[in-house]
Parts: C-alpha cells; sequence; structure tokens
C-alpha cells in the first residue's frame, strides 16, 4: 500500500484514476442503471426503467445532468393525469395535523334545517306581492331593550306554527324569549341585536283582509345606528318602539330625529305595558297620566327637530297611530281595535265614534249613557280608564290571585277557555295565555299600519325625490314611480348579510321597478359611478332570488317590483351601497344611482390591526374587506406608516367588529393596537398675515389668508343643507340669507373639502382689477384639488381640517400654460392652505360623547365623581316621572371614554345603563404649537398642555417627525421677515 495515497486515516487522498477510453466512450452511468446497447448481459433484470422511460425511440447515449435525473417516477406517471398529489416533506407538519385536512363546514348563524309551518299559504304571500297596494314595509325601531325584537317575536309566533318545536330546537320553555330574529352567534351570547334582520309576513287587519307586511327588525344599541339607517332607506314607515317606564332614551331621540328630516311616518308602540301594573304598581288612573307623558315625550322631540311643522306628524291614540302592547305576553291594541272587541261583545257600538271618545279628557256619564269633556261628580274616570286600563288591571289581577276553580268560572264569562294543565303553570306563563286569548290576534297593529304607513306605490314618488339622482321624467323613473312589474329592473341595495359560512355575501334591497329574477344578468352601479365616470361599474349575473325571512330564505323565481328581495352572485363589487340595474334600458336611457346612505353619527374611535403571523396578511386584508362589506359605518384605510386602520362607533361596535374579523372573515389570530379616536384640525383667528406661496419654477405665486367658519355652516355642508353642486344662485342665497355673507363673496365659493360634503370653503377672493380672471379660470381645478389634498391631511397631525376657510387674495401666473400645469400649482396651493393656516393660531379638535345615564338616584353621584375623573361633566340630572329611575346628561371626551360604562357598571352593581353617542367636535384646550410646554413621560400633561401632548403624541404614532414647523411651509425669505416683524416671535 502506498502511504501517498492514503492518510492517517485510511481515507483515500491520492488523485483520482482517468477513465479508460471505453468507459468513456460508452457512457456508462451506473447510478441510473444507464447500461449501453453494447453490454446487455450486464444490465440488471428489473430496472424500473419502463416507467421512467418517456422518450419513445429508447435510450439515447446523450450525457445526464445530476439535476436531469429521474430516480423515482413522477405521481403522474404512476397515477396517470388529473390525480391531485401532495409531497410533504419529512418534519414539516406536526403530528397533530393532517396532512390532507378534512373539509370543515363552519356555521356561524342559526338557521331553520327546512321550511318551518306557517298559518298562510306561501303562494299566496307571493300572489300578494304581485299587488304593491296591499303591500306594507316597515321598520321597528327604538333604543335597546325596549322590546322589538320581542314584538317581532309575538308576530313570528301568530304567524309560524313552531311552539311545539321550541323546546327541541332552542333549548328554551315557552316563558324564555325567543328572540327569532336574533341570529349571529354573538348576538345570542350576549342577548343584544347586532344586526337588521327582515321578515316578510302575511298578517290580517281587525276587518280579516290579509297585508304581506315586510318588518326590518333594527338593533336598539347607539353603536349601530349605522343599521337603522341602512334600514330606513328601504321602508315607507317607522314603528317607534318606547319602553313605558323608561320613556325616550338617547336612541329613540336620534332615530325620531333621522325620520323626521328623512320625511318617514312614524308610528308609536308604547311596549312594556304590564310594568305599569307588575313593576310600578301604578293605579290605573296614574297609569294614564304615564302613557300620556311618554307620547308627549315622542310629540316634543318631533316639534324641536321641525319647529312649526310638528302638528301634523304628532302621534297621539286617537289618530290611530299609537299602539299599546306587552310584546313580551303577546298582546296589542288600538283604541279602534279595542272598541271593536266592545262593537263585538254589545251590538250597536259604533267602534270609530267610540274610539274617538277613548282618550284625552273626555268622562263617561253612566246615568245619561252619554260622553262628557267635564267631570259630572268628584272622582269621575277618564273613558280610557274606565273603559280600557280599568278591565286590564282587573283581568291581570283575578288571573294572578284567583284560584284554578274561581278563574275558571271569571274566565268562563269571558269565553276564554285553557287546558286544566294550564292552571297549575307559572302565574307569568298562565298570564300570558290569558291575555293571548282575551286580545286575540295582533289586529290592531296591521290596522294602523295599513291607515298611517303609505304603500310601495303611494311612496315612490317621494322615495325617489329624496334619493335618486337621476330626472324623474324619463321612462324609469315613470316605471318606479307606478311600482311597474314591466318595467326596466331597478334594485336599491343598501345592506349585505353574510352566508352560514361567512365566505360569500347576499344583497339585501328594494326592487324598485321590474322583476328580479335568477340567472338575470344585471349592471351593478356603486356609490361612485355617474355618466360621466363610469368606472365603478360591473356586470354581474344574479344567481339565487330570495325572500328573506332572517332564519331561513325562501328562493323564489322572480320577486316584483315594491317588495324587498334578497340577491345572490351579485356582492362581489358591492361594499356599502349600490343600485343594480337591467343590463340594458329601453330606448337606452342613462343609468343613474340612489343616494349613499346619510348617518347621523360619525366613526371616531380607531384601532391599528396587524396579523401575529406577518405571512398571514393577505388572509387579514380579506376579511377586512368583508368587515367593510358587513357593517354600513365601519371605515378601513392604510395611514402613511403602513398601519392598517378600523374606525367605529364606540367599544361595543370595535369589539363585535373585531370578533367577526378574527373568527368569521379571517379565521385567524390578529394583534389590535389601543384605541385612539380621530382628532380634527381647526384655527381660531384669521391669519396675521397674507402667506404666498411659490410654485417649484418660480413663476407662479398663490396667496391665501385662512379664517374660521360661522358657527352652524360645518353641519349644514354636512347635512346636505347646501351643496357645491347646486347652482351658484341657489348657494350663494343660502349662505347670504342665513349668515348675512355679502352676495359677491357668496358667489365666489370654489369648493367644499375635502370632498363634497366636507366642512371647509375655498373661497375666490380676488379683485378682476388686480387677476386676470381668465388666467385664473385655466387653474382653478388646479387649486381645488391642493385645498382638498390640504384639508383632507392637515399641517399639524395629518388629521384632516374642519370649520376653516381660505381665501384666495391673489394669484400670479405665468403667461405660458405649460408652466402653470397641475404639478406645479396643486402642490404650491396646498403649501398656501398649510401657511396660511398655521399662523391664524390653529387648535386641535377632539370628538365628544353625549353620555346618557338612566338609573337609580344612588347612581347619580357616581356618575359626577367617573366623569370628573375623565375631562367630561354633566349637563342635567333630574327624574324620570312617574318611576324612581333617574336621568343624567353630560359630555365626556372620546379618548377618555374607553371603559367608562364598565367601570360605571362596577360602581353601581349594574343598575345604571349609559348610552355613549358622537354628540360634537370640541377644540382641545392648550396650544398645539406651544414649544415652552414641558411633557413628562408616563404623567399627564396638565389641562393647557393637552392639545400640545395629543399632537406630539399622534406624530409619533404615525412615524413622522417630532415637531411641526412652520418654517418648512413658508417661503424662507416671507419666513424671515415674519421672524423680524415679530409676526412668528421666536419660532
Amino acid at each position: 500500500m502506498d502511504d501517498d495515497l492514503y492518510d492517517e486515516f485510511g481515507n483515500f487522498i491520492g488523485e483520482e484514476a482517468e477513465a479508460s477510453e471505453d468507459e468513456s466512450q460508452h457512457g456508462i452511468d451506473v447510478g441510473n442503471y444507464a447500461y449501453d446497447d453494447e453490454y446487455p448481459e450486464e444490465a440488471p433484470e428489473t430496472t424500473g426503467q419502463e416507467l421512467m422511460e418517456i422518450d419513445d425511440e429508447g435510450p439515447s447515449n446523450a450525457v445526464i445532468l445530476h439535476e436531469d435525473k429521474q430516480y423515482y417516477p413522477t405521481a403522474a406517471q404512476v397515477y396517470g393525469e388529473g390525480v391531485e398529489t401532495m409531497v410533504q416533506e419529512e418534519d414539516a407538519q406536526p403530528l397533530t395535523q393532517p396532512i390532507i385536512a378534512p373539509v370543515e363546514q363552519k356555521k356561524f348563524i342559526i338557521e331553520e334545517a327546512d321550511l318551518p309551518p306557517v298559518f298562510f299559504d306561501r303562494s299566496f304571500m307571493t300572489d300578494l306581492m304581485n299587488y304593491p297596494e296591499q303591500i306594507r314595509n316597515v321598520a321597528l325601531a327604538g333604543h335597546l331593550h325596549h322590546g322589538k325584537t320581542a314584538f317581532m317575536d309575538m308576530l313570528v309566533l301568530e304567524t309560524h306554527s313552531i311552539t311545539d318545536r321550541l323546546d327541541k330546537r332552542t333549548g328554551k320553555s315557552r316563558d324564555e324569549q325567543l328572540r327569532y330574529t336574533d341570529v349571529h352567534v354573538v348576538e345570542r351570547d350576549r342577548g343584544v341585536s347586532i344586526k337588521a334582520s327582515p321578515m316578510s309576513l302575511v298578517l290580517p287587519n281587525t276587518k280579516g283582509k290579509s297585508h304581506l307586511v315586510n318588518i326590518i327588525d333594527t338593533p336598539g344599541h347607539v353603536d349601530f345606528v349605522d343599521e337603522v339607517a341602512a334600514s330606513l332607506r328601504l321602508v315607507d314607515g317607522v314603528c317607534l318602539v318606547v319602553d313605558v317606564v323608561e320613556g325616550v332614551q338617547v336612541n329613540t331621540e336620534q332615530i325620531i330625529k333621522h325620520a323626521v328630516l328623512e320625511d318617514i311616518p312614524i308610528t308609536l308602540i308604547v311596549n312594556k305595558m304590564d310594568r305599569l301594573i307588575l313593576e310600578l304598581k301604578l293605579p290605573p288612573n296614574d297609569a294614564y297620566y304615564k302613557l300620556k307623558h311618554v307620547i308627549e315625550e315622542v310629540n316634543t322631540v318631533i316639534e324641536n327637530t321641525i319647529p312649526g311643522k310638528g302638528e301634523e306628524r304628532r302621534v297621539s291614540p286617537e289618530r290611530g297611530n299609537v299602539l299599546f302592547a306587552c310584546a313580551s305576553m303577546g298582546w296589542c291594541f288600538t283604541l279602534q281595535s279595542f272598541a271593536k272587541m266592545y262593537s263585538d261583545g254589545f251590538r250597536g257600538v259604533n267602534t270609530e265614534e267610540f274610539a274617538k271618545r277613548l282618550w284625552g279628557d273626555v268622562y263617561f256619564n253612566p246615568r245619561k249613557r252619554k260622553f262628557t269633556r267635564k267631570p259630572v261628580e268628584e272622582g269621575a274616570k277618564r273613558s280610557f280608564v274606565n273603559f280600557i286600563m280599568e278591565p286590564i288591571y282587573k283581568l291581570f289581577a283575578h288571573t294572578i290571585s284567583e284560584s284554578p276553580e274561581e278563574l275558571k268560572e271569571t274566565l268562563g264569562k269571558l269565553g276564554i277557555s285553557l287546558k286544566p294543565s294550564q292552571y297549575k303553570t307559572d302565574p307569568k306563563v298562565l298570564l300570558k295565555s290569558v291575555c293571548e286569548q282575551f286580545f286575540g290576534l295582533s289586529t290592531g297593529f296591521v290596522d294602523m299600519i295599513c291607515q298611517h304607513v303609505p304603500s310601495p306605490v303611494e311612496a315612490a314618488e317621494k322615495k325617489l325625490q329624496q334619493y335618486y339622482t337621476g330626472p324623474l321624467d324619463t321612462k324609469v323613473a315613470e316605471s318606479m314611480k307606478a311600482c311597474d312589474q314591466n318595467g326596466s329592473l331597478v334594485v336599491y341595495v343598501t345592506k349585505l348579510f353574510n352566508s352560514a359560512d361567512a365566505k360569500s355575501f347576499n344583497s339585501f334591497g328594494r326592487v324598485m321597478s321590474g322583476i328580479a329574477r335568477p340567472g338575470d344578468e344585471v349592471r351593478v352601479l356603486g356609490e361612485g359611478y355617474s355618466i360621466d365616470d363610469e368606472e365603478d361599474m360591473a356586470m354581474a349575473r344574479i344567481s339565487d332570488v330570495f325572500i328573506a325571512e332572517t332564519r331561513y330564505n325562501i328562493p323564489t323565481d322572480g320577486v316584483p317590483a315594491g317588495n324587498w328581495v334578497l340577491l345572490g352572485g351579485v356582492d362581489n363589487s358591492i361594499v356599502k351601497t349600490a343600485t343594480i340595474i337591467a343590463k340594458k334600458f329601453d330606448d337606452d336611457e342613462d343609468p343613474y344611482i340612489f343616494k349613499p346612505l346619510t348617518h347621523f353619527t360619525e366613526s371616531v374611535l380607531k384601532v391599528a390591526v396587524e396579523p401575529i403571523n406577518p405571512s398571514e396578511l393577505p388572509k387579514m386584508l380579506d376579511g377586512i374587506r368583508k368587515i367593510n362589506k358587513s357593517y354600513p359605518l365601519i371605515t378601513t384605510k392604510v395611514e402613511e406608516s403602513g398601519e392598517h386602520i378600523i374606525l367605529g362607533t364606540g367599544e361595543l361596535y370595535m369589539d363585535c367588529v373585531l370578533h367577526d374579523l378574527r373568527r368569521l372573515y379571517a379565521d385567524m389570530e390578529i394583534r389590535v393596537s389601543d384605541p385612539v379616536v380621530r382628532f380634527c384640525e381647526t384655527v381660531q383667528d384669521t391669519s396675521a398675515t397674507k402667506c404666498y406661496a411659490v410654485t417649484p419654477n418660480k413663476k407662479n405665486t398663490i396667496t391665501m389668508v385662512a379664517e374660521p367658519l360661522d358657527d352652524g355652516i360645518a353641519q349644514d355642508i354636512e347635512s346636505g343643507a347646501v351643496k357645491i353642486r347646486d347652482p351658484v344662485r341657489k348657494t350663494a342665497k343660502f349662505f347670504e340669507e342665513k349668515y348675512g355673507w355679502d352676495l359677491l363673496a357668496a358667489r365666489s365659493i370654489w369648493a367644499f373639502g375635502p370632498d363634497e360634503f366636507g366642512p371647509n370653503i375655498l373661497q375666490d377672493d380676488t379683485l378682476p382689477s388686480e387677476v386676470d380672471k381668465k388666467r385664473l379660470n385655466t387653474v382653478k381645478e388646479s387649486i381645488r384639488q391642493g385645498f382638498s389634498w390640504a384639508t383632507r391631511e392637515g399641517p399639524l397631525c395629518e388629521e384632516p381640517i374642519r370649520n376653516t376657510k381660505f381665501r384666495l387674495i391673489d394669484v400670479a401666473l405665468a403667461q405660458e400654460a405649460i408652466f402653470r400645469g397641475g404639478g406645479q400649482i396643486i402642490p404650491t396651493s396646498r403649501r398656501a392652505c398649510y401657511s396660511s393656516f398655521l399662523i391664524a393660531s390653529p387648535r386641535l379638535m377632539e370628538p365628544m360623547y353625549s353620555m346618557s345615564m338612566t338609573g337609580p338616584q344612588d347612581s347619580v353621584s357616581t356618575v359626577y365623581n367617573i366623569l370628573a375623573r375623565r375631562r367630561g361633566h354633566v349637563l342635567s340630572d333630574g327624574p324620570i316621572a312617574g318611576t324612581p329611575l333617574y336621568r343624567v346628561s353630560g359630555l365626556i371626551p372620546v379618548i377618555d371614554s374607553f371603559g367608562f360604562e364598565t367601570d360605571l357598571r362596577i360602581q353601581t352593581p349594574g343598575q345604571a345603563m349609559v348610552s355613549l353617542v358622537f354628540d360634537r367636535w370640541n377644540i382641545v384646550p392648550g396650544d398645539p404649537l406651544d414649544k415652552e410646554v414641558v411633557l413628562r413621560p408616563l404623567q399627564m400633561a396638565n389641562a393647557q398642555a393637552t392639545a400640545r401632548d395629543f399632537v406630539l403624541k399622534t406624530r409619533r404614532r404615525k412615524g413622522l417627525s417630532e415637531d411641526v414647523s412652520v418654517a418648512k411651509f413658508l417661503e424662507p425669505e416671507f419666513y424671515q421677515s415674519l421672524i423680524e416683524s415679530g409676526t412668528l416671535g421666536e419660532a
């Protein structure tokens, strides 16, 4: 053995022997068994080559590279084409996770397994859909826990034969609340409605005539008023549900104002009448005063909303638009339906005339058997007390206090028969059984809405005038006015409902014209669509058409005009609202959209979200897109810093949104930032001097002045009382008459910003003698865009500017058009806005919640203490008439409201109910540009340093430079001159 060829460990280290000529010629590849034909005897018997042969001509003598060698056959070669295979590396997955996971069937909402039996014929219901005069579209709206869902349950139990299935399906006994329209998992767990739920029911009136009543049950919590706003667009009337004990609360007030301003008829349901008897134990006469007080509270809000015009919109029992109800016990009546009960028992009673005398200061004289306006004797009772309240009190008293034998005899006189087992049930269940038979079906409710809510045909023209953006003299508009089934298809969609597995959405809307049929090709026009800009338009095919019934959907071959419809397959391009139209209109008319929703609150609560696992970012973004579809008022955006921001109305709202994001739509864990709020920026004074900005090419100069707007203008612009698209004369007249502007200034308004309904104004204040107006008009659009950019992101901390007017004082423009293009003018216009803004005493604005607490007297002092600790204050407090409860109203900054409700509930062992709703924007105390303020870490800033504290922390969060420098936006020589003159001080 040669020692030079091997090391001390016996490893060969010498040079490899060169391949012999024969081997190199024949190219033997032992590793792959690629033997040449000259050596057939050396080849093994079975090589597996048959499977690996790809070349039909047999093996070649080509050199096979390492990466091209095929040691094993592919799955396709073994199993054939069309078989899906999965190659898994060793240890790539944990043992607990299967290589091929089973298909998961996720279900997030409660559904009926099949169509439940009903007491009407479903084919009769679909026939009724063809007669718009017989249809009523209404919304049940009101404050939290005032009984809207319970009232819906009462109607469901009247029309659906499901009482025998309650125990089996829901695990509930008959005396517990059914909550049929709460189908979301979170709604069931928390006992509060989160989503609006539509149902179509066939209900008879007192004369036995059937009507198709489309009802949408809306949430009562103040955080979910966006659902109410979306629902009110589809209805022709509102049934306002008010708890007789608590009276008109914050959300009730908001809904009344919104309905009155949108000109939607209001009917009132005074609910929980049993509380007057069983809880408050009021005598019948006092109960009348309590009912009267609640009704007057509603009328006061109506009158305050439209001063001087409230009389015609009043609700009053004798008019027939007030319903008295106890939904938990399954009964309701109007004066007319109660009078009908008397006319059935006593012949010759004129129902209408009798009903008119059952309310107000009307007394019955038993001797003369006549009604009088004045009491005949001392202690005489009003007719309402005598004929309605006392019989109800007696019915309750006998049912609760009498023994089964005595009660059977008493009820026999009233024609009420119960099973022997029912007499032994709990008093509450017994009382419910008796009341259901005594009062009968809810025919009074149907009478009320048929009389005071217009049918789709009667309401169509008013709907078009309010919400349709197109002309009303076209063929399409005429067919919408007539609810014509034979017209072109138009569907107004305002709501999206997710499917049971939360993977897709169905679009819920109202058919304005034509018939929505499955398989139809349609155009989906989004909120950004206009004739000039057709970008927000998509073609789609309707896959399914349903009648929405909350827990189940009835598939149908078509839904005609005047009805609500649930459409499948058209939701891809819809975000909030949409107008769905036929693929082609008759006479090739131009399509127009319905207006986007107007909400009566704002999204001011802000959180940032990110996935715990960064690779799941696309999954989270898809979830956020679905969240955006599911909640009407949610706003999502990406900040400059890359944060994914979600904006909502309140804590409960955000809690539900984040639950849906984690569990329903993204199915992943996300990290959520601490909640913050939206801020706004504004000015207190007029700019100290005229501020100019020069374009980068030094050929154009724009001079501006910033000043605060008059109080009320911002609200008028946002509410749509004045629009920038209106003719100039109309806009000018509005500002001249309401705010005393001179005519020239009013006619010189160029824009509202940042959008068409933005609360800032750009005004052309240049003089024709100094500025060439024709040349100025060539850059008008560029200046407007710069103004819009500036007001969208203010200079303090890139938050929107609010309540500010920018006046264009002077403009020097280059003669050549090439030197005054958008690239030069837009950023310069923005800089001019910023510089004039920063020397006009800029201030930061924060959102404020209006706080309303209802609870016992001893919780009032607790509210004062908690508010004081959170920069809040009380505006009013006092007892609620006829109850032991107190109500406290106040204001609290949104940024200091996190945990307020929890804090209050802990300190008043769950007795106090609090509502927080966005109210206004307030200026934060202190100067945000004051550099002398000392801010210490982990310490609260003092009152006058609050604005500075907020600005610095917001800038840090957004990744902006530490401080705001005025010099950044001013021209250097102009900045120097301001310092020398002392205008900016030692900046």
